[in-house]
């Protein structure tokens, strides 16, 4: 009896993971640090992410199914995660306005122009924040100090650490005496009761969101302990040539979106490097032009313009770090 091979195209390797659980993962990992800006911040955050999630979820769908003439895909999840990523990027007292303009960024121009989903250079909820910032940067920089209670809506309004040590360094404080002076440490920073984006607030929460996507293997260590230790490697070396001048290390990776960017944007599937030694190139890029933002750019946070920047390098390195064909020496 003769036998018929059967020739198809890849993937040839099958696995019941989908984009619906991964991003189902990412959202879960999400959670702690949702729930204590929730604490800290009250209830806009609840109408912050309302609007943020429900414009791309519904943005997406509507030019899926009417423009593209597409099935929609908001089932896999991922105008959700994008829609929450923005809005933890946000001022807890951003007008909702400005929350919808951003949303509606990312999706209509960061992620369905360029094909939805798979197809993005950028990662939209990066590109969406910076949009917002760089049209808005009044309101995007106006940041509400914790206060502790769900119904919170008109809380004070205070800088973030890194603007502060910007400013006191500025006028020739030490790194140690602003933070005396302004009445925080590392323990409020670790635990999320100061100013700033309030996903970005508490360490820690994100911490324990990163263990959760390394134990579900979402996501692997590289990229964001690659930022970690670049950060940490090139504030070392400033804080070692003049501790008066320059914040340490610790202080450095406690601040400001580097936890949040380096676990959930860096490491985005789409907009990251396919293979490890790329994701660690990829990542040291990162590392390298947060820290120059932080020290002589005219923003006191760097991380969202420095994933935006090596995103665009990501094909680049994709071209130069491919795996050996099978057979090649």
């Amino acid at each position: 009896m003769e036998k018929k091979l059967i020739i198809s195209p890849s993937p040839h390797i099958h696995d019941n993971v989908t984009t619906q659980r991964l991003m189902k993962d990412v959202i879960i990992a999400l959670l702690p640090a949702f729930l204590v800006s929730v604490y800290f911040f009250g209830i806009n955050v609840l109408s912050v992410t309302f609007v943020s999630v429900g414009v791309c979820v519904g943005l997406e769908w509507v030019l899926q199914k009417y423009v593209l003439k597409v099935p929609p895909t908001i089932c896999d999840l991922s105008a959700a995660l994008t829609g929450l990523l923005l809005a933890m990027n946000l001022p807890s007292s951003i007008p909702l306005y400005m929350v919808a303009i951003g949303a509606a960024f990312a999706i209509g121009v960061v992620k369905i122009s360029f094909g939805g989903l798979g197809s993005n250079l950028f990662n939209p909820a990066i590109a969406g924040r910076i949009f917002l910032l760089i049209s808005f940067p009044v309101a995007m920089t106006s940041w509400t100090l914790p206060s502790a209670g769900f119904f919170v809506t008109d809380g004070e309004t205070g800088a973030t650490p890194l603007a502060i040590m910007l400013h006191g360094l500025a006028d020739e404080h030490t790194p140690q005496q602003i933070m005396a002076d302004h009445g925080f440490s590392y323990f409020h920073m670790l635990f999320g009761q100061i100013g700033g984006s309030f996903g970005e607030v508490s360490v820690l929460a994100l911490l324990l969101g990163f263990a959760y996507l390394l134990i579900r293997k979402v996501i692997t260590w590289h990229i964001p302990v690659t930022i970690f230790s670049t950060v940490a490697v090139f504030t070392g070396i400033f804080w070692l040539i003049d501790p008066s001048k320059y914040p340490d290390p610790l202080f450095h990776l406690l601040s400001g979106g580097l936890m949040l960017g380096a676990i959930f944007m860096a490491t985005d599937y789409v907009t990251s490097p396919m293979l490890k030694k790329g994701a660690v190139i990829y990542a040291i890029g990162i590392g390298v032009l947060t820290c120059v933002i932080r020290y002589w750019g005219s923003f006191p946070e760097g991380i969202s313009f420095a994933i935006l920047i090596m995103n665009a390098t990501v094909p680049l390195i994709n071209m130069y770090m491919k795996p050996k064909r099978f057979g090649e020496k």
